[in-house]
Parts: structure tokens; sequence; C-alpha cells
């Protein structure tokens, strides 16, 4: 047998649902091509012989992992003897080396015709294909299936293509099939368990990884097992198991920025910020903060009400993501529960300009325009809100206080007595103030028609 060649990592679609973090490589000795020929003797003539020595060069270079030599030497051999099917199939498995996919392709694909039932290239010829064709690859995979019904690791390929296609269901079935001819296949039972996740099934899919980490506590496919079982316990709410079982993982892969953010990101869930904090600062470490990291950052120092904290890193947000409306919401928020409202005026409204349909924002902006003292902007954006919902009774309050402010006795009035209209608690200091308003505004309307 020859070695395996373990081809350029696949990138797993199971993956790309994961808590926003990047795609993960799925690799291992399975995701090998299938190698190992056999060859018959061949007649000791001078041209035999030198087919003969082209093929042991090759097969040297292959086993000192020297592959351009080894492609050259079968390239040689082919160029006097194009009609074996067996050197196309090392061809191509000397391309894939190379990572020349499409090389290989043509030269497996040679094989193929050369010799249909050689079920080696058919197999090889799905595993070039699943990344970046893996419809394609259906097809030479259900090939080799059928010309290795007892082969576990085809039906896992297969699975895999199927999965790529958004093919779920068949996939989940030939991992099925897959595991039950291969028990102790780790590898397997973390695709399934990805596979029956995408589907909604996870309680199936934990109980599929917990079967992996069972086989195999550690190393690579391990690491793999543990973060889909997290995925698991995310979609079934369990967010305190979720960030136990993120712990364990960290405890042993201390230097997984990632998973350090994804284990803070449970921890904010759950409350626990002070903790949160502490696994944002070890991912920082590594690097500059990605958006997520500052967002999550933001968010625990305002729970906290460390506003002075906040400030800068929605400013470093902003900068990395000046198109989210969100990030000078967030920010103009900041701002005016610190008390500093000329920046919480000037943020909040860039931020009705990017999302001038948000109500929320434009409340604030109101609150941060009266409490800044510009009474006639905080009265136009009361009318814009008046034009989106029914204005709640401190709308009401808020409003006549500003036409107070301005001198507008009548309008001022009319608004403080809409406010207790409606006002439901006569205990409040604003129905006090607004009752003693009313009275002293009545008067001095009242004197100035005399």
């Amino acid at each position: 047998m020859r070695w395996a060649v373990v081809m350029k990592p696949l990138e797993r679609s199971a993956w790309s649902v994961f808590l926003g973090v990047a795609l993960l490589p799925f690799v291992g000795s399975a995701f090998a091509q299938t190698v190992g020929t056999s060859r018959t003797k061949i007649p000791q003539d001078p041209a035999a012989i030198e087919l003969n020595r082209l093929l042991t060069a090759a097969q040297d270079a292959v086993n000192k992992q020297d592959y351009a030599g080894a492609a050259q030497d079968y390239q040689a051999y082919l160029a006097k003897k194009p009609d074996d099917a067996v050197v196309h199939y090392d061809l191509g498995y000397a391309y894939t080396a190379l990572q020349k996919p499409a090389d290989a392709k043509s030269e497996y694909e040679k094989a193929i015709a050369l010799d249909p039932k050689m079920a080696a290239a058919y197999q090889n010829l799905g595993v070039t294909l699943i990344p970046t064709d893996p419809a394609a690859a259906i097809e030479p995979l259900q090939r080799a299936a059928e010309l290795m019904p007892e082969d576990a690791r085809t039906k896992w390929l297969l699975g895999i293509a199927l999965e790529e296609t958004k093919k779920d269901a068949l996939a989940i079935e030939q991992y099925q099939a897959a595991e039950k001819l291969d028990t102790k296949n780790v590898e397997v039972r973390n695709s399934l368990g990805f596979a029956l996740l995408r589907t909604g099934r996870a309680s199936d899919a934990e109980a599929a990884f917990r079967e992996a980490l069972a086989l195999q506590p550690t190393g690579a496919a391990a690491d793999q097992a543990h973060k889909g079982l997290l995925q698991t316990l995310l979609a079934a709410k369990k967010n305190d198991e979720a960030a136990t079982e993120l712990g364990v993982y960290l405890a042993a892969h201390p230097n997984d920025a990632a998973m350090q953010l994804e284990h803070a990101s449970l921890l904010v869930d759950v409350g626990k910020d002070d903790d949160a904090l502490t696994e944002l600062d070890k991912a920082a470490s590594a690097g500059p903060e990605s958006l997520r990291a500052l967002k999550l950052r933001a968010l625990i120092y305002f729970r906290k009400k460390q506003y002075d904290n906040a400030v800068p890193v929605l400013v470093k947000a902003i900068a990395l993501a000046p198109q989210d409306p969100d990030l000078p919401a967030q920010l103009g928020h900041v701002y005016l529960d610190k008390k500093d409202y000329p920046n919480a005026v000037n943020t909040l409204v860039v931020a009705i300009k990017m999302n001038p349909q948000s109500i929320d924002v434009l409340k604030d902006l109101v609150t941060a325009e009266y409490l800044n003292k510009n009474y006639p902007a905080a009265l136009h954006g009361l009318d814009l809100l008046a034009q989106k919902e029914t204005p709640p009774p401190g709308s009401w309050f808020v409003r006549a206080t500003c036409y107070d402010k301005l001198g507008q006795l009548q309008p001022a009035l009319d608004a403080y007595k809409k406010f207790l209209e409606l006002n439901k608690d006569e205990n409040s200091d604003m129905y006090f103030e607004a009752s003693a308003r009313v009275r002293t505004l009545t008067r001095e309307l009242a004197n100035k028609k005399r």
C-alpha cells in the first residue's frame, strides 16, 4: 500500500452556523485519497526495462514525498504506454499531492475510462471534486460505493458530498451506514452529529458527539466533537452546560482565541460578566479584537455601568464597521447615560440618519436634545415620534416642558392638561409639577387677557 496523501482540508458546511465563528477545516487520515496498486511483471526487454525503471523511480519519489519528481516519471511512462489505467491513477494521486485538482481529475477520469471497475479511481475522483464541485462528486462516489459495498470510508465520503449539496437526509443515511461498518470511527460520528444538528435533531446529534468523545477523548477529532457538542447544547438552549463544556475544551486549548470568544459570549448569556471579561482579555492577547469581541466587551461595560470604558470600545467597533447603524445608536445611548449630552446628540443624529425608522434611537435623541436644553429640536423629535406611535403620557410632559421653557404658554398649558388626562400615577413628581404648572399658566394667561 502507498502512503496516504491528505488532500487540501475540506471546509465543512455544518460549521457555517457556529456563533458567527469563521469555518473550521475537518480533516484527518480518512480524507486521504485511496492509494496502493498492484502490478504484473513487465517482460524484460529494453523498452520494458525502461518502463519498469520509471515506475520504480516514481515509487521511490512517492516514498520520499517528492510528488513533482513522481509526476515527471509517471508522465514519461505514459508517453510510452498511454493505456495503463493504473499509472493514470498514480499520476492523479501525485497531482493531488501537488494540489493540482484539475490535473488530478483528468487523470482519474482517464483511469476510469480504461478500467471502469477501478473503485479507487472513482473514490479519489470524488474526493478531488468535493471541495469545488460536491454535486459532481456524488456520482463517482456512488459508483465507488457500489464497487466496494463494505467500505465505510466510501459511504462517509459520499455522505460529505451529499451534505455539501444540502441533501442532509441522504447524507445522514450514508453516515449511519458507514457507522455500522466501522463502529470505532470518530470522524464518521462527528459528520453524523453535524448533519443531525443541521436538520434540527439536536438530541440525536448530542448523542453522536458524546459517543465520539467516548471513543477518542483527545486529539483533533475529539476537538471537533467538543465543538459539535457545544453547538448541540446551544441549540437546546442549555447555556450553562455549554459554558461548562467550553471551559473543559479551553482548559486543554488555552490559546484558542476563537473559542475563548465563544466562551465569553456564553458567559455573558448566563450573566457572568466578570468571567466573560477575563475570557475576552485572553482572546485579545492573540491580536486585535474582532467586531464581535468589541460588541461583547461594550455590552459588558454597559451592563456594569462602566460608561467611560464602553465609549472607546464602541469607537473602535465603529471604525471596524462604519455602516453598522446599531453601533452609533449604542454609543449615543452610552453618552446619554454618561450625561454627556452634547456628544449624545451628535452621535444619535448620525444614528438616526443611518436608521431613520428606529423609534428607540429617535426617543434617545429627543431625550438628549431635551436634557441638552435644545427645546426646539426636542419638539421636532416629538413631532416625528407622534407620527410613528401614540404619544405616551411622559411624552406629553416633555412636550409641555419644552413649550414652557420657550415661553409658549398656551401650547404648554394644553400639553400639561393632556398629560394629566392620560397619567394614572397621581403620586409621581411629574403629576405634581404638571398640576402646579397648570394652575400657574391658567392664571398667567387669564392675566394677559385683562
